[in-house]
């Protein structure tokens, strides 16, 4: 992994009525020069902040890149350029940690392309922050927060995460490169009503169809479909080889539509204007 580069980056999104934003601190190492970066992104807007470096532990998680530092209790913002100026503070409580590692027994496969984790479905967000002198104000606010570590994102991968009044989901269906072949992989949680709700390859779980912005994956009784209804797309950076500089597009607040079935009883089938999506490379021939 070494001559492949390294990234590791986390996402941390607060929503609060018709208000989301995302923050991405990440640290890259490619070619042995090692860098890091802070991507916001908004409903409007998007902005990637250069950092010669990043310190962060992970029990628990705390992430300080320049003043400003994202952790389980909150975020602190205190940043100002010619062309970004971050300031305040947000708290964080009542984090929802997942059951056991979202990669399960995938956590122990050596030479794998991206690592993923969940580190909270969801929490309470409260505090104020400015934006380029735009406020952001939570009030019994809802955050979501989750990780990346590896050398590349998947070339083929659709993500998707939503909190609603009842819970949250995330899911991610991905090509996997493992040595000299290629799995579908797929990893998701549904949190409904405090119950955990998990979707994985390792449990047996397989795409049932993917059609343009539309994915359908099945485990046992189990059905989980996701549909992007409406982009508010904007561009991001990505690793690859722990070199960022692939272009993705996030929809870190866009309405999409989501339901959930067990035995073919509907447990949630709602419409959200605060999921956020990222539909890259798939398209109905590629499984």
């Amino acid at each position: 992994m070494r001559n492949k580069g390294y990234f590791q980056g986390w996402y941390f999104k607060c929503s609060n009525g018709d208000k989301t934003i995302a923050f991405i601190p990440a640290y890259h190492r490619s070619k042995n020069i090692t860098s890091a970066s802070l991507q916001v992104i908004t409903d409007d807007e998007v902005h990637n902040i250069p950092f010669q470096k990043l310190r962060y532990t992970t029990k628990p998680l705390s992430v300080k890149i320049g003043d400003c530092v994202f952790s389980e209790e909150g975020i602190a913002l205190n940043f100002q350029s010619s062309g970004c100026k971050l300031e305040g503070q947000l708290r964080f409580q009542s984090l929802s940690p997942i059951a056991y590692d979202i990669m399960g027994p995938f956590a122990l496969v050596p030479f794998m392309q991206c690592r993923h984790s969940v580190c909270s479905m969801s929490h309470r967000v409260d505090g104020h922050i400015t934006v380029n002198d735009k406020s952001f104000v939570f009030d019994n606010g809802i955050g979501y927060i989750e990780g990346d570590r590896g050398y590349s994102f998947p070339q083929r991968y659709i993500w998707t995460q939503c909190c609603f009044e009842n819970g949250s989901l995330m899911l991610s269906v991905a090509d996997i490169p493992v040595l000299d072949f290629h799995f579908t992989g797929i990893i998701g949680v549904v949190l409904l009503n405090g119950r955990e709700h998990r979707i994985a390859t390792y449990l047996g779980a397989k795409v049932k169809r993917i059609g343009e912005n539309t994915v359908t994956v099945k485990q046992g009784e189990y059905e989980l479909t996701a549909e992007l209804l409406n982009k508010n797309a904007h561009p991001l950076f990505a690793p690859i080889n722990g070199d960022m500089n692939r272009t993705i597009h996030e929809s870190a607040s866009c309405k999409a539509h989501y339901r959930f079935l067990y035995k073919n009883e509907v447990l949630c089938d709602f419409v959200s204007e605060k999921a956020s999506f990222e539909f890259e490379c798939f398209d109905r021939d590629t499984i």
